[in-house]
């Protein structure tokens, strides 16, 4: 039975105005039954589930953080699991999701990176998630209107998918998210950046992972990165810089004596001349058995000090949802407290 949220809104299967009933039950009110959307004929809704389901998920379950956050299990209905991540803010509701089950890129400090990789996430099972975290938190669909593809994966390995699902995100009769509030996330894959400046019907918003601006260290962070040198990784930003004009955000996640050293700001500094970029400094969340710690205050604060004096725009994100096993870096299917079933 086919999955219905894999498909494009344009491509759903009734017509007209029952076409646009169909996309308000499913992303204006999150109904994931079609015998419960009463103002479609009887017939449409036998027809629609012989054909189709709506449910990309066997079970959900829940680690709720003492800062609001919630980490969301999603059992898939071939029995593999992945995470998502609800993340309220006073202004906003962000949704952090998953590309794929398990990660190829391998960061040696992120926990998901440990899984291995398991399989692609279809387009639905990605919207899926969005879905899922509304009705879980009791809130319509299109109140979610900040979504980052930053969850388990590497988005550009899983692209033609993780597209289709922004197009469906983005679509005004789906969720009708703004593009300048859709981040994708990448460790470099260099093909993959050229490819997204190409998506001239997008507009989504670039996070580059470079996590350090040497060689050396780099391939120690992330064993799968001479794949892409940094300097191609550059390259690939500049020209997405000059086909989009949009700014593009670096991702630095600071390893204690490894990646934190003032000269390797300095070079950061030197990599990022000429790109209009905003570097986001990201202490190591912890996890059992990484082998990393995150770097001091004290030298998470010297770093910053060094890149804004030499013309950086920077800023230190701090995750959400460290005690929940939530926070960047940690997801891999743990359930450090209590948890609450969902469906």
């Amino acid at each position: 039975m086919e999955l219905l949220l894999d498909l494009h809104p344009d491509a759903y299967p009734l017509d007209g105005f029952r076409r646009r009933q169909l996309l308000d039950w499913v992303y204006g009110q999150g109904v994931g039954e079609f015998a419960a959307m009463t103002n479609l004929p009887a017939a449409a809704r036998a027809d629609l589930s012989g054909q189709y389901t709506l449910n990309p998920f066997r079970d959900i379950e829940t680690v709720r953080s003492a800062d609001g956050s919630v980490k969301y299990l999603f059992t898939l209905m071939d029995g593999r699991q992945m995470e998502a991540v609800y993340m309220p803010y006073l202004d906003r509701k962000t949704i952090c999701v998953s590309t794929m089950v398990g990660c190829p890129a391998r960061c040696a400090f992120c926990a998901t990176g440990k899984m291995g990789f398991g399989r692609n996430l279809t387009p639905g099972e990605i919207v899926g998630q969005v879905l899922a975290v509304a009705g879980g938190e009791d809130i319509a669909p299109r109140e979610i209107r900040n979504l980052v593809f930053m969850g388990m994966g590497e988005a550009m390995l899983n692209y033609d998918n993780t597209m289709q699902a922004a197009r469906i995100l983005l679509h005004p009769e789906a969720l009708g998210m703004s593009r300048r509030r859709v981040t994708l996330s990448t460790v470099g894959i260099a093909k993959g950046i050229r490819r997204l400046a190409e998506e001239d019907d997008l507009g989504i918003k670039l996070a580059i992972s470079l996590h350090a601006p040497d060689e050396e260290t780099r391939q120690r962070i992330i064993p799968t990165g001479a794949a892409n040198s940094i300097e191609e990784i550059m390259q690939a930003a500049r020209e997405y810089q000059a086909v989009t004009g949009r700014r593009i955000t670096m991702e630095y996640t600071m390893l204690r004596g490894l990646n934190d050293a003032l000269w390797q700001a300095d070079l950061l500094a030197e990599r990022l001349r000429g790109l209009v970029s905003h570097v986001n400094l990201i202490p190591m969340n912890p996890w059992d058995g990484s082998g990393f710690e995150s770097s001091t205050e004290a030298q998470i604060q010297a770093f910053y000090d060094r890149l804004e004096a030499r013309g950086v725009d920077v800023s230190v994100r701090r995750s959400r949802g460290k005690d929940a096993g939530a926070a960047c870096g940690q997801l891999a299917l743990k359930r450090p407290q209590a948890v609450s079933g969902v469906a």
